[in-house]
Formats: C-alpha cells, sequence, structure tokens
C-alpha cells in the first residue's frame, strides 16, 4: 500500500521505538506537537482561542508551557481563558433554587477539560486505529510490529480496544503477538527487579547489577505508560 500521511507517523514510531512502547512515542511527538503550536501560530487563530477560553489546560501542560520562554502568548490565552472562567463561576439569580449549582457544575467540568490533552487525545486515536489497520494491511507492518520490545499496559489495552476494527482472524493474530510481547517484556522486568532486590543482600555483592538499576521506573512506565496523566472522560 502506498504510505499516506496518516501512516507515516505510526510507521516512524514503530521503527525507532527502541526498547519502548510505540505509542508512548507517539503520545511524546504528539504532545510536542500541540506544545509547540499551541505557544506559536495558533495561539491566535480564532477557532483555536475559542477553545482554549473554554477548556483551558490542565495542571501538568501548564507546568510544560511554562518553561517554553513564551510568557506573553501565556499571559494572552489566561487573560481571556480568566473571563470566561468568571462567567462559568458566576452563581445563579435569585430566584434559583440552588445559588451554587452552576458554578459547581462548571468549575467540575473545568477540572476535567485541557485543550491540548483533548487535541493529543484525538490523533492518538486516530493513531491506534491506523496501526490496526496497518496491521492487517501490511506484511511489512507486521514484522516491525513483532519485533517492538514492549507494550505498556494502557496503551496494550488501546491496542486490543482498537482491533475489534479488523477482520477476525488477523484481531486474533495481532492479539497473540502483541500479548507474547507485553509477557516478555514484563517477565524480563521481573528479572530485572528481583536482581535489584538482591543487590541490597549483602551476598550479592559482587554480582553485577546487570539492566536493573532502573528497573523500578521502566516497570512504572509498562504500568502507567506516558500519558497516564490525562484524565479518563467519563
Amino acid at each position: 500500500m502506498r504510505e499516506h500521511i496518516y501512516t507515516i507517523p505510526v510507521n516512524e514510531a514503530f521503527d525507532n521505538s527502541g526498547d519502548d512502547c510505540p505509542f508512548c512515542s507517539l503520545y511524546r511527538k504528539l504532545e510536542e506537537n500541540e506544545l509547540d503550536l499551541i505557544l506559536g501560530a495558533s495561539m491566535m487563530e480564532p477557532d483555536v482561542r475559542i477553545e482554549t477560553n473554554k477548556k483551558g489546560f490542565c495542571t501538568y501542560h501548564f507546568g510544560k508551557m511554562l518553561p517554553r520562554k513564551n510568557r506573553l502568548g501565556i499571559a494572552l490565552m489566561l487573560q481571556s481563558h480568566l473571563e470566561e472562567v468568571k462567567k462559568d463561576v458566576k452563581q445563579g439569580g435569585f430566584l434559583s433554587r440552588d445559588h451554587s449549582a452552576r458554578p459547581v457544575k462548571n468549575i467540575s467540568r473545568l477540572e476535567e477539560s485541557c485543550y491540548i490533552c483533548d487535541r493529543i487525545e484525538n490523533n492518538l486515536s486516530a493513531m491506534f486505529l491506523t496501526a490496526v489497520y496497518l496491521y492487517e494491511e501490511e506484511k511489512d507492518f507486521r514484522n516491525k510490529f513483532e519485533k517492538q520490545k514492549t507494550f505498556c499496559l494502557p496503551h496494550y489495552k488501546r491496542l486490543l480496544e482498537a482491533s475489534k476494527s479488523i477482520n477476525k482472524d488477523m484481531k486474533a493474530e495481532l492479539e497473540k503477538t502483541a500479548q507474547s510481547i507485553l509477557f516478555s517484556s514484563m517477565d524480563s522486568l521481573y528479572e530485572d527487579v528481583s536482581l535489584f532486590i538482591k543487590k541490597f543482600d549483602y551476598r550479592f555483592d559482587d554480582l553485577p547489577w546487570g539492566n536493573s538499576k532502573d528497573s523500578i521506573e521502566r516497570i512504572i512506565a509498562l504500568l502507567t505508560s506516558e500519558d497516564y496523566r490525562i484524565k479518563t472522560k467519563k
């Protein structure tokens, strides 16, 4: 199949994932792109400002934006966003039975919304569907899929969910291959963290550390993924 633009980032992620989950690599790239865009030309586009005024940003992505040296851009977005927030939290009139109902509802919505998170999620969802489509249609992609070292648990789940869109036989093959990759990664991490624990026993002072020193971080990455901060939309 001729490579279309929507398949390029997926193929690149599976080509260059190394020891990481390819979907975590995709997430990082999507996040970096969105941060560059929102603090660049997109910031002043009317349709984007409408969305940022309404949704705002999560604590995590505010923290990602602050070090990027465009404080004026952040200030302009916050100025108009603050006006929108004030309208949202304004209490109901005196005839209202519950004066606090509206602000509570709107603040709850605001706590769960983030312009950048939503943009990443929309694109990442398409990437999962693209990956299973490529698995079904292209032998070359199936070969590179089989060579992956790991999938994190959250992205493994989403991969299985996306596989419902392909034919039954290919779905079963994809699931079997993905599970084998995940379990192999888990077994390797188990050995590494077991060695890490063993090294705290003086009897094993002379035993090499191997790959165990960062086993804690790698297990957490497998269990949580790179996008664990994105709130699950109800």
